[in-house]
């Protein structure tokens, strides 16, 4: 049975000018999944959405380009100001690669505990790095740049992707149409983990005005201390304004030993080198579609595992 997608364009294409590569975020391919999947029938079949091929290596290119221009476009973030968010890596990776493109400032607070990788990666983009809690994770880098804000309203400009509504648009304008396109419309459950909530929330929508019949499934750490960065334990963390639990139609859990394991299969028998989030999303994608006796399920690649080389688990 033949891939599913319909790219219009490739994610990578040579830029003439800034202005051409950020029109290269989004329309990323939709990949059947057949080693890992190899036990269900031929009736179910699962896909994956790879959004590590977008320019910034991640999903969160999408929003942070959305963030950045609705921004520009109401004339919240003036030229002179400097961006600034909190993040765990991967929206920050995606300002700084944006604002290298556009000419704009871009500082970012993370935990100290991120990867070597990521904190290489912003510092090359020329992004200006704020170090917190490694303990408090991506909720003490929040509440760090709530405070700078606070007392210097005037210089930032502070999109905060957890509770910004163009956040999720990204993702019903762009993700959720995607999927439905490169299904023809036949995709009949969507499993993916919940950071910002941004991801879930704006394909759930768009898929669900579609038909509401998809079942969406929201998918989080079974535990506060876990080593899937990017998601979040709801219920021990700050819990997104963007988040609406009552949309999901049901929720489950991964642990990081199943999503390791995951990652490593990706990268080994599929030719994909992605993260642990991803890994999270495809043994949580996997669970789902082997209850099931036809479908066709979908989930989210998140990121680039050349972001996760130094982490032991790959062994």
């Amino acid at each position: 049975m033949p891939s599913l997608s319909t790219t219009s364009s490739p994610p990578f294409v040579s830029a003439a000018s800034p202005a051409d590569l950020v029109e290269q975020i989004g329309d990323t391919p939709l990949l059947r999944l057949d080693a890992v999947a190899g036990d269900l029938p031929d009736t179910v079949t699962v896909y994956a959405k790879a959004e590590h091929l977008n320019p910034g290596g991640s999903v969160k290119d999408r929003p942070a380009l959305a963030m950045v221009r609705d921004g520009l476009e109401r004339g919240a973030f003036g030229r002179d100001q400097t961006l600034i968010d909190a993040t765990s890596g991967n929206t920050g990776i995606a300002y700084a690669m944006i604002g290298a493109a556009l000419g704009l400032d871009v500082t970012l607070a993370l935990p100290e505990n991120a990867s070597d990788e990521r904190k290489k990666t912003l510092r090359a983009y020329g992004a200006e790095l704020l170090l917190t809690d490694p303990m408090e994770g991506t909720d003490g880098a929040q509440r760090h740049v709530k405070a700078l804000v606070e007392a210097e309203p005037d210089r930032y400009f502070y999109p905060d992707q957890y509770n910004n509504d163009a956040n999720a648009r990204a993702h019903y304008d762009g993700t959720g149409r995607e999927i439905l396109e490169q299904t023809d419309g036949r995709v009949t459950h969507f499993v993916t983990g919940l950071g910002t909530t941004g991801t879930f929330m704006g394909v759930t929508r768009r898929l669900k005005e579609h038909r509401p019949g998809i079942q969406c499934v929201a998918v989080q750490p079974d535990t506060p201390m876990h080593g899937m960065e990017g998601l979040k334990h709801m219920d021990t963390a700050l819990v997104p304004g963007l988040y609406d639990s009552s949309v999901a139609d049901a929720h489950r859990t991964c642990t990081t030993e199943a999503a390791f394991n995951m990652t490593r299969r990706l990268a080994r028998e599929e030719g994909l080198l992605v993260g642990p989030s991803a890994g999270a999303n495809v043994a949580s994608a996997l669970a789902v579609a082997r209850s099931l006796d036809a479908g066709v399920v979908v989930t989210i690649l998140c990121d680039t595992g050349t972001r996760y080389l130094s982490d032991d688990f790959w062994e």
